[in-house]
């Protein structure tokens, strides 16, 4: 996530766009290490145990990689 896009994910939440879902990491060295592909990563924290407690559905991959629909900005934390 660059800091361009954090107006419109603080306004809409965290969108699969052209994937089939967001894809969360378990813990920050992780989450930078995704992140820093594309340049200076921007660390999201999600309340991912409240998503979950209010219905919504993860899924984890193999290799630890967490997959929801969507993220609702009520959910994210900076």
């Amino acid at each position: 996530t660059t800091n361009q896009a954090l107006p419109s994910i603080r306004r809409t939440g965290l969108q699969k766009q052209s994937r089939n879902h967001v894809h969360l990491s378990e813990d920050e060295e992780t989450a930078r290490q995704v992140g820093g592909r594309r340049g200076e990563p921007v660390i999201l924290k999600i309340l991912s145990g409240e998503m979950h407690r209010n219905g919504k559905t993860f899924l984890l991959t193999t290799n630890r990689v967490w997959l929801t629909e969507s993220v609702p900005p009520r959910y994210i934390l900076e």
